[in-house]
This record gives C-alpha cells, sequence and structure tokens, in this order.
C-alpha cells in the first residue's frame, strides 16, 4: 500500500554548503510535485574544522574529562543544528518545514552510550505534521531511552535514523543522498577504475558496510536487508540516478563478484591455549572464555579462527594492547601483529559457485600477496593481508573479476 511517503536523508557536506541548501530545496519541491510527502533526516553540517562538524564539537572538549553520556549530549548538537538551518531555508523558499530533535520526532532507543541502537518509533507527531503540510527535518543519529536521555547511534547514524523511520512509517522509499554520485565497486581512493553500481542487493550492501566500506551506516543496511525497504544512494549535486538497493529476491546476479570492501588499521592476536584432546569440553570453555572477556571489554573481533593449540583473531588497532593485557592477564601466552588489513570481494553471484576462493588466491599469489587469514560467508571472501599490500590486493582482485567493466 502506498503512504506517497519518501525519507530522504541528507549528508552533512549538503547541508553545509549554500550550493547544497539550494539543491536540497529543489530536490523537496521536486518530490512534492510528484504528490510525494517527503520526510527528511539529516546530518551534522561539514567535516573536521566546520564549526558544527562532530569532530569539530568533540575537539572543544577534552573527551578524557567527559562522560560517555555528556559526549552523547555534545555530539548531538549537530545534527539539531543542521534540521533549524535546512528547515529555515526550506521556509525560506515557501516550503512549509520543522524542525525536530531525535526525541521531538519520537525515536526511542536503548541505553547504550555512542553506539545505541533503535528500539520504536513513535510516528504520531510527525504523520500529524505531515497531514499539516509540513515537512518534518529530523536530527539523525540521535533519540532517547526511556528515561529520556540522549543516546547516539554511532558514526553514520542518520542512515539509521532514516531507514528505521521509512520502516515505521511504512515510506514508498528511502534516498541516502551524498556528496558522491552512487555506490563503487571500491573506494575509488584505492582502486583508480571504480564503478558507479546501477544496483546492488541489498545483502551486498550490508556485507560491504560490515566490511568496511562507509558509504551506508552497517545498522542502516541491515535494516534495509531485513525490511525490504526500497533504497537509493545518490548525490545531492547531481541529476545522476544513483544506485538501486534491490531485494535479491527479484535480482538475478550476472556476476560472480560487485564489489570489494578495504578496512585497515587492523591487528591480528593469537593466544595459545592448553589442548587436552581427551578433554574437548575444557577446550571449548577456554575458548568461550576468550570470547567472553573481548565481550565485556567491548572489543569487537573478528575473522576468527580456532584451531586445537590456539585461538587467532582480528580487532580493530587502537583495541589491540587492551585486549593482549587482559588475555595475559588470565596467564595466557598471547602474540599480536600489527599492520594489517582486510580486503573483501562481495558478490552475491559467489554463493553456491565452487573455484571462488582458489581464483582468489591464485590472483592474489601471481601479485605476490601473502594471506594470513581467510573468512567467508555466501556472499563474501575476506582476505587478510599486510597494510602495505591492501591497495595492490584490492585492485587486484578488481581487475580479476571485471568489476571496472
Amino acid at each position: 500500500m502506498s503512504t506517497n511517503i519518501v525519507v530522504m536523508k541528507f549528508g552533512g557536506t549538503s547541508v553545509a554548503s549554500e550550493e547544497g541548501r539550494a539543491n536540497i530545496v529543489n530536490r523537496v519541491r521536486e518530490e512534492k510535485d510528484k504528490g510525494c510527502l517527503p520526510v527528511l533526516v539529516v546530518s551534522a553540517m561539514g567535516r573536521k574544522g566546520a564549526p558544527y562538524a562532530t569532530d569539530t564539537l568533540l575537539s572543544l572538549v577534552e573527551c578524557e574529562q567527559c562522560s560517555k553520556h555528556e559526549l552523547d549530549i555534545l555530539m548531538s548538537v549537530g545534527e539539531t543544528i543542521s534540521s533549524v538551518v535546512l528547515a529555515a531555508k526550506l521556509n525560506a523558499n515557501g516550503i512549509c518545514a520543522r524542525a525536530f530533535t531525535g526525541a521531538e520526532a519520537g525515536i526511542h532507543t536503548d541505553d547504550i552510550d555512542s553506539v545505541a541502537s533503535i528500539q520504536e518509533i513513535d510516528t504520531a507527531c510527525i504523520l500529524e505534521t505531515i497531514s499539516n503540510g509540513i515537512v518534518p527535518v529530523v536530527a539523525g543519529f540521535q533519540g532517547v531511552d526511556k528515561q529520556g536521555i540522549t543516546h547516539t547511534l554511532g558514526r553514520g547514524g542518520s542512515d539509521t535514523t532514516a531507514c528505521a523511520l521509512g520502516v515505521a512509517l511504512m515510506a514508498d522509499s528511502v534516498d541516502i543522498y551524498t556528496d558522491v554520485e552512487g555506490i563503487m565497486t571500491a573506494d575509488p581512493r584505492i582502486v583508480e577504475d571504480a564503478m558507479i553500481l546501477e544496483r546492488i542487493t541489498a545483502d551486498e550492501l550490508f556485507q560491504m558496510a560490515r566490511s568496511g566500506s562507509k558509504i551506508v551506516h552497517t545498522p542502516a543496511a541491515e535494516l534495509a536487508l531485513q525490511s525490504k525497504i526500497t533504497m537509493r544512494v545518490r548525490s545531492t549535486f547531481s541529476v545522476s540516478p544513483g544506485t538501486a538497493v534491490v531485494d535479491i529476491a527479484n535480482f538475478k546476479p550476472d556476476a560472480l563478484a560487485t564489489a570489494v570492501s578495504t578496512v585497515d588499521d587492523i591487528s591480528r592476536i593469537r593466544v595459545r591455549l592448553p589442548y587436552v584432546k581427551e578433554d574437548a569440553s575444557a577446550h571449548m570453555d577456554t575458548q568461550t572464555r576468550v570470547y567472553q572477556a573481548m565481550a565485556d571489554a567491548g572489543i569487537s573481533i573478528d575473522m576468527f579462527t580456532p584451531m586445537n593449540d590456539r585461538l587467532v583473531f582480528s580487532v580493530p588497532a587502537q583495541a589491540a594492547e587492551r585486549a593482549r593485557a587482559i588475555l595475559a592477564g588470565f596467564g595466557f601466552d598471547v602474540a599480536v601483529r600489527d599492520n594489517l588489513a582486510k580486503v573483501t570481494l562481495v558478490g552475491s553471484g559467489m554463493h553456491g559457485v565452487p573455484g571462488v576462493m582458489a581464483k582468489v588466491a591464485d590472483c592474489l599469489s601471481k601479485a605476490d600477496i601473502d594471506i594470513l587469514q581467510v573468512a567467508d560467508s555466501h556472499a563474501t571472501i575476506s582476505v587478510l593481508v599486510d597494510s602495505h599490500d591492501m591497495k595492490t590486493a584490492a585492485q587486484t582482485l578488481h581487475t580479476t573479476f571485471g568489476l571496472s567493466q
């Protein structure tokens, strides 16, 4: 059932400039002329150095001297400013608009500071605003818990605000407007011949996000996958149609791979484990103890490989020393290898196809790149390599799997 509601999320670079705000006015007017009911979500204006960017706001304080809750309050200000600025711009151009904080928009989160999850959205106020012919402009990246305390959703969280609002409002579509023309086959700073994708499956978008791509916030990509809501990623500054995010059920991939994602600043942890073949239960208990210790410390682990006498996994580089100290404190023999990167080949078309890993290994071997560790799923193959090999590995996979064609 069509609601005619379209959620439009605009990034910080779009809201920060006069050109961007003028383009947003035009985008909103176009949707209204088509009979649609726009609901806008905005990020903080600009990047570090711009007066109201999130990193600029954080630079005003010594973060170690603030509680996580105080930092959440500070960080949420940037989106609130954007919502007021953009609502004023729309009103000045004859489009009735009203700014909302996350709380006023009915966005309720859990109580986890800096990486909160949206639990529910009370859409009554937004729907009433729409029914009165007013365009809501919602501050993204924020909400409140049951006690009314402000929490933020993590960097890029305005994407998640937009997708969650889209689902709650049963919107016809969610458009994520950025300063790039769509989702690319790779980071163009890493792979020079990266191409704009005409379409991508929601599952591939989610895999790209969780593998390091910053184009869409990971929880937003997960929401798109779970809800099957219509989504498009496009540019505020271009008439390009951007990249459509489609349901895999309605799309048959015509290639093995769709994109390559990269993330660096990774460390690998190797933990020596006592092993007695006859006591498998105790061995599993020891592994579980390691996993739980990392979880209790809030350290996210990845690419974990359990073996009889050791457990190997990767962590963000900034968490490596803390992970080592915690595990050494339990009496484990721990070794850390720094300066690593993860390169991930993403593609729904590789599911169930034999020989893909062999092709990955062969092309990287010919490029003289050592694979330190491998992890895979039905739509990804990730390899851990030295940081200095990341760019070559990404370009090699991009070329081998024909992603620039």
